[in-house]
């Protein structure tokens, strides 16, 4: 069986704020809250048990528009991210596109 994929789309945002809510939109699904915008809620989400992936749940994640998304967000931001999306490497199989 396949892991799920999930695509991150660098031309859908261009902010912190707009990232935040691009992953709101990719990694969740019927949530009841919002989450947090910011870097722990954003590792909690990688976890999984958000409604679109169960709780540690081996899944691929392809980051499309990488360059885009360093040009909007910089270099010491998107590298935090990715190495947020890499430190769950025991279920998160990750690409940049």
């Amino acid at each position: 069986m396949s892991n799920k994929v999930f695509i991150i789309n660098g031309n859908n945002f261009s902010t912190r704020e707009s990232f935040y809510k691009e992953i709101d939109k990719v990694l969740t699904k019927d949530l009841d809250f919002e989450t947090g915008h910011n870097l722990n809620a954003f590792n909690d989400i990688l976890w999984g048990g958000f409604g679109a992936f169960e709780y540690e749940e081996n899944i691929r994640i392809v980051w499309k528009n990488f360059e885009r998304s360093e040009k909007k967000l910089g270099k010491e931001l998107t590298d935090i991210l990715v190495e947020k999306i890499k430190e769950h490497r025991h279920h998160i199989e990750f690409e940049k596109d």
